[in-house]
């Protein structure tokens, strides 16, 4: 079987994570040049929201993704990864939505909690399916 078969739904996530990683980079670095701020963020509250975004992101995804594809590999029916996957990408986009714009607000709370979903949901279904 190979790792496409094993894991089409995972796959899909981590193909548009990959791609959305991309602007939300350049956004950072172009802040940066106009700016002129090379390292750290200069006290620029902008810049320094960009880069949380940019970093929570870079923080929660990848074990994300990690999870989804354990508990696709476990057997996770496809309705339940499209579900946790669809709730990690709407939660990134207000996560990131709201901190770039305003910092704060319920859109980033929302975000979270739906962040959330595939880091519980996920593998709580790899530990049952592996004690039953």
């Amino acid at each position: 079987m190979d790792m496409i078969s094993s894991l089409p739904v995972t796959l899909v996530f981590i193909a548009i994570f990959a791609l959305i990683q991309i602007p939300m980079t350049i956004a950072v670095g172009l802040l940066r040049l106009k700016t002129d701020i090379q390292f750290m963020d200069g006290g620029n509250p902008a810049l320094l929201q960009r880069m949380r975004a940019h970093g929570n992101f870079t923080e929660t995804v990848p074990m994300s993704l990690l999870a989804m594809a354990a508990a696709e590999l476990a057997g996770a029916p496809a309705l339940l990864l499209w579900a946790v996957g669809g709730s990690l990408l709407l939660g990134r986009f207000l996560h990131y939505g709201t901190l770039v714009t305003s910092g704060f607000g319920i859109g980033r709370a929302i975000g979270m909690v739906l962040t959330f979903a595939p880091l519980l949901v996920c593998p709580v279904y790899v530990l049952v399916s592996l004690f039953r």
